[in-house]
């Protein structure tokens, strides 16, 4: 299991760009994964495997997806094993990634990379759940965040700061 390690300046949310598409029950549905608030969910209906698709309107570069998760409020519905496939459409999905979490609370971190060690572009993104703990039937994820890397396509490049006191004149806001 990774934890999130938030450096809110090397990467960028994608979620503006993305159709999120799933199996869900009225009230746990795509605006549930992607509010503010960690006490709402997203909630699976029906069989296993269950479904959480994300596509873009154009071939897009993917550093990581992140997940919130909270087993102490879940249990048996929190996911156990998760796979990540991607591909430009529902008929030619690879698998990048399958991940186990072990009673996860908190923010979940799965880098993706092809074969090169370079980050993914891609068109569409399926997050699969295989099995829950406890071997719960329906799933509860409270938040997920697909975040791109940050391209610095300027001509005269920033410096890069490391100390804090510095690190504040580094961006405008």
């Amino acid at each position: 299991m990774l934890t999130l390690s938030i450096c809110r300046y090397c990467y960028r949310k994608c979620g503006l760009r993305a159709l999120f598409g799933n199996v869900r029950i009225s009230g746990f549905g795509v605006e549930q994964l992607r509010d503010e608030d960690f006490d709402t969910y997203w909630q699976s209906d029906g069989p296993q495997p269950h479904l959480v698709n994300v596509q873009f309107r154009r071939k897009t570069i993917i550093q990581d997806i992140c997940l919130y998760t909270n087993y102490k409020a879940d249990e048996s519905y929190t996911p156990n094993r998760i796979s990540i496939r991607a591909g430009n459409n529902f008929h030619d999905l690879v698998e990048l990634e399958q991940v186990e979490l072990i009673e996860p609370v908190g923010w979940v971190r799965i880098p993706l990379k092809d074969s090169n060690d370079k980050h993914i572009r891609t068109f569409m993104i399926q997050l699969a759940v295989l099995s829950n703990h406890q071997n719960g039937r329906d799933t509860h994820i409270r938040r997920i965040k697909v975040r791109s890397p940050v391209m610095d396509t300027s001509i005269h490049p920033a410096p890069k700061f490391t100390s804090s006191e510095m690190m504040q004149y580094a961006y405008f806001k």
